[in-house]
């Protein structure tokens, strides 16, 4: 006589169901600066209502958030608190950059404004679109959503088997001295370059 198992029984592996919780639970540090910012509220009101992919519990505190969504342009005297929160954040943690300006600084090809947050955080989803719509932020959440189900261990053994540095790499281009551009000017008198 074989003993069966019943019908409210489920056989599972454990990182199976904790990348479920995860990906059913994120909870997003909304970062918005600009116009981008406008359509992520859009997002989480009524018509399009982003808690349908349990990502409504936007919080403000990065100890509590997994989910960071950087909408709208990033000035360079913001990236250092941008980054602090990332810092800040838990892992296993999620980065999507939406916009164009946050992506690769839009039409704002100045020297104040950060020509794509990747330069400084890793990013797992780009948003296009100036602004995107929320219909795209909603797949970008259902994008990261994906990667969560595909990827995470419940004791964390992916961190574990980091080797390397995965963050963002900047490309340092070698520029020959005949062609270098220096600014007209008697920089001698400088407070700045002055040592104390």
């Amino acid at each position: 006589m074989a003993l069966g198992l019943s019908d409210s029984v489920m056989l599972t592996r454990l990182d199976h169901i904790a990348n479920w919780v995860r990906k059913n639970s994120l909870w997003p540090m909304p970062f918005a600066t600009a116009c981008c910012g406008i359509e992520l509220m859009a997002t989480g009101a009524s018509r399009h209502d982003i808690a349908r992919f349990g990502s409504e519990a936007m919080r403000f505190s990065p100890r509590q958030c997994d989910l960071m969504i950087v909408a709208g342009r990033v000035v360079m005297k913001m990236m250092p608190v941008l980054q602090r929160i990332w810092q800040q954040m838990p892992e296993p943690k999620w980065c999507i950059s939406m916009g164009a300006c946050c992506s690769s600084g839009g039409v704002f090809d100045t020297y104040a404004v950060v020509q794509g947050i990747d330069r400084f955080l890793p990013v797992d989803v780009y948003v296009p679109g100036c602004p995107p719509r929320p219909e795209q932020l909603i797949q970008a959440v259902i994008d990261i959503q994906d990667k969560i189900k595909r990827t995470g261990t419940l004791d964390g053994r992916e961190f574990a088997r980091r080797t390397q540095y995965e963050g963002p790499r900047l490309p340092l281009p070698q520029v020959p001295p005949a062609e270098t551009i220096v600014a007209p000017g008697n920089f001698a008198t400088a407070t700045r370059l002055q040592e104390e």
